[in-house]
């Protein structure tokens, strides 16, 4: 959302509401054949969470028995749909952890990821927090800041896209809720299932890391809708229109890192850019309607360009009116966002929206924690960020407060942790 800080609606945009299925059931029955009933989101559940065409809505009991494997080529949390409820917390490693810490850390945040993504309940000292729940799309997802490899004595091991990003003229940063030496996203249909993960993993934490930042958010939950959509940002608009998706040529090369790559082991990695961009709601709120489908290039109502057609109808970006103006202005967001735009830069986005209550001048609080996913943020996020920072008429009503950079290395195998490729390589 934050356009010329990011892109908020853009035609980069994020990823539609997951639709839900399947039968609600009992914790007991769900945890003894989660492999028969649970939805498996990995390639082609992501791609399902894609769908355009309408569906018959299902029952919101049924959100519980979704689930995502921890397992996988790729970590969760990346190309699976939005989830209603996410926690993003960054940690600091303690005085005197190193290099030792750092794995041992891991070994048990991949552990405790493993189950509680099964429905289970942590290996030691549970809450009960989700007692009765199922595993409600539950993802857990980790990652490496910059200043971890010092941290760490693993400097030569540090990629080149990990260097930190420029400074933007519309940054208005917060140092202390940005950057860390480790990350964790955390994602659930249930905000007890998401809160419960969130309290695991700063338990696992010990005394090897502290927290240094932590952001809550949130997304329609699954089945609110008569069917899937693209989902709605705090604005009002349709946000996620023109998000790379799986199943597309280039997706993966957009997305992700190669298995040829460097260094070797973010094989099948990802870099996520995470951004805390503030709405300017109360100036937002004050645009008639016309004024903020200008603003944005899209229809209010359903997302359709401003030249007319569907969501999924391509913009016309030559369309003139009869006194021969642009019908979808030079700085509409859409517009400054379009790959075609920006030399075929391109981000997966996955945000949560927030709201941190109501300032003492009655302001609120509120906006996107804007997540997005590439193979190489010098080809991805900067350079379409640097092309909104020049002109995008969302950037007056939008205000970013704080960045982070995160190495997410690949998917942990069968007896692996992440990062273990580097940890003990």
């Amino acid at each position: 959302m934050a356009e010329q800080s990011l892109p908020l609606v853009d035609e980069d945009a994020s990823i539609p509401e997951r639709p839900t299925a399947g039968q609600g059931i009992s914790r007991r029955a769900l945890l003894g054949t989660a492999g028969a009933t649970g939805l498996v989101l990995g390639a082609a559940g992501g791609a399902a969470g894609y769908a355009a065409a309408p569906a018959a809505a299902t029952p919101l009991t049924s959100v519980g028995s979704h689930e995502v494997m921890f397992h996988g080529k790729h970590q969760p949390g990346i190309t699976d749909g939005l989830q209603a409820r996410g926690h993003l917390v960054a940690f600091d490693l303690a005085a005197g952890a190193g290099r030792k810490e750092a794995a041992a850390l891991l070994r048990r945040w991949s552990r405790t990821a493993q189950r509680l993504m099964a429905g289970e309940a942590p290996a030691s000292g549970d809450t009960d927090v989700a007692r009765d729940a199922g595993p409600s799309a539950l993802t857990l997802t980790f990652g490496f800041g910059h200043s971890f490899f010092a941290r760490t004595g693993l400097e030569k091991q540090r990629p080149v896209a990990l260097d930190p990003l420029p400074d933007f003229s519309s940054d208005q940063l917060d140092k202390a809720r940005s950057n860390g030496d480790l990350w964790v996203q955390i994602g659930a249909d249930d905000a007890l299932v998401a809160f419960h993960a969130l309290r695991a993993v700063q338990k696992d934490a010990g005394s090897a890391a502290k927290v240094r930042w932590q952001m809550n958010g949130f997304n329609r939950t699954p089945g609110a809708t008569a069917h899937p959509m693209t989902a709605r940002n705090l604005m009002g608009q349709v946000d996620g229109t023109r998000n790379p998706k799986p199943g597309e040529s280039d997706f993966d090369q957009r997305v992700f890192v190669p298995e040829s790559g460097t260094p070797a082991w973010m094989a099948n990695g990802s870099y996520a850019v995470v951004r805390r961009i503030r709405m300017l709601l109360d100036d937002w709120e004050k645009l008639s309607l016309r004024a903020q489908e200008a603003v944005i290039g899209r229809r209010k109502a359903n997302g359709a360009p401003l030249t007319g057609g569907t969501e999924t109808t391509p913009m016309d970006l030559e369309k003139t009116d009869a006194e021969g103006t642009l019908v979808v202005p030079v700085n509409a967001h859409a517009r400054i966002t379009r790959p075609d735009q920006n030399g075929g830069a391109a981000i997966l986005r996955r945000p949560f929206s927030y709201h941190d209550g109501i300032d003492a001048d009655g302001t609120p609080d509120a906006g996107l924690l804007f997540v997005c996913w590439q193979a190489d943020p010098l080809r991805g996020f900067v350079p379409l960020q640097r092309k909104l920072d020049r002109g995008d008429a969302l950037s007056q009503y939008i205000r970013h407060e704080s960045s982070g950079l995160f190495a997410v290395p690949g998917g942990a195998a069968q007896g692996e942790y992440v990062g273990q490729a580097l940890l003990e390589g």
